[in-house]
Order: structure tokens, then sequence, then C-alpha cells
């Protein structure tokens, strides 16, 4: 569910005069993290990684506020559920984009991202709940290792986005080097590196 909120009602309200208007209101941060854990477990339980790292994603931005707000178009909007977008191949070799609904049961969140992915494959038509659910973007680039990459703000996709190549092995753990793109309007950097805590700390504690 999402409504229109009054901004000067928010924590966001100096962000809203501020940012809204802005020409360039988007800010990326660069980070590498540590995801030796979800190789190893993708390997035993036979999991997709970047499903792991998706769910990881939608956990660690749960408990921070700001992701429930997003400028859309010239208001701010409040909702109430989470969605993780991938990017997926589709049957004819163009890409197609999937939102899958974020939910706290793992198992369920994997049923979730098989069903959708496959059926988006299929058919070439995206899986939008953008209506309903804040969506966090992301974009796997896994043909190469990238060391980041800055997005472009379109003036009408304000959503969160991360951006990741292909994992690294480095002595003996695994590092996956992410950017992070977020509307100046809904967080600050504090909220951001807060986020990317919480990913690596999701990430670190997953069982």
């Amino acid at each position: 569910m999402v409504a229109e909120v009054n901004p000067q009602e928010t924590s966001r309200a100096q962000a809203f005069e501020l940012w809204m208007k802005a020409p360039n209101p988007m800010v990326t941060f660069f980070k590498t993290i540590n995801v030796t854990r979800l190789v190893l477990i993708s390997r035993k339980k036979r999991l997709k990684f970047n499903m792991l790292l998706d769910y990881c994603i939608g956990r660690a931005a749960a408990s921070i506020k700001e992701f429930y707000l997003l400028p859309v178009g010239n208001r701010l909007m409040q909702y109430d559920t989470l969605a993780v977008n991938t990017i997926v191949r589709n049957m004819d070799g163009e890409v197609s984009s999937c939102d899958i609904p974020y939910m706290d049961d793992l198992n369920e969140f994997n049923r979730q991202y098989l069903k959708y992915t496959s059926q988006v494959a299929e058919s070439g038509q995206d899986h939008d709940l953008s209506d309903d659910c804040m969506v966090i973007g992301t974009s796997a680039i896994i043909e190469t290792e990238i060391d980041g990459a800055v997005g472009m703000n379109s003036g009408i996709f304000n959503n969160p986005f991360l951006i990741w190549g292909r994992y690294r092995k480095r002595w003996l753990k695994y590092e996956l080097p992410i950017s992070f793109q977020f509307h100046h309007t809904q967080m600050d950097g504090a909220h951001a590196g807060r986020f990317l805590a919480n990913l690596q700390d999701e990430i670190n504690h997953l069982k």
C-alpha cells in the first residue's frame, strides 16, 4: 500500500526542500563487501547467488524507515512494503525487469524469486510492483568485474539502486564491489552508510 505524505510531517522535511528540485539529487556510494558466506551457501545449498544477495539487500533495508519513503514527481510517497528488483535476460536475449516482494522468510523469498524470474524470462514482460511497493533496484553485470558504476538521474525513477559485477577471490575470501545510488530527498549519507553496514552484517549472519 502507498499513500502521499506531507513532507513537513516526516523526518525528511528539510531534505525535501533542499533536494526535490535539485538538478542532480542522486548520490552514489562505492563499497567493497565480503560475500564469502553467500558464495559458500550458494554452492552448498545450490541457491542462486544473486537471489541470496537480493534477500540480504531487502533485510538490510527493512529496518531503515527512510527506505519506505520515495520522492515521486513533486510528491513524497510512503510505502508499507518493500520489493527488490532484478534484471532478467529474456527469451529474446534482451533484458526485462522483475520485482520480487521482500519477505523475511528466505525459503519463501527464493520461491517467489524463481517463480517471477522464470515468468519474466519466458514472457519478456516486466513484473512491476512499483504501484504497491518501494522498489530497490539492482543490476548484476556478471560478464565482467567492475569497480563501480555511476547511474544517471532520469527525473522519473528515483528508486535506490545497487549495481555489481562478478565477485572476486582475494586470498581466502570473496569480495564484491558494489555501487549504491540514492535520492538525497529519501535519505542522507548516514542512512546509506547504515544500510551498507546492515548489508554486510546480514551477509555475515545469513543462515
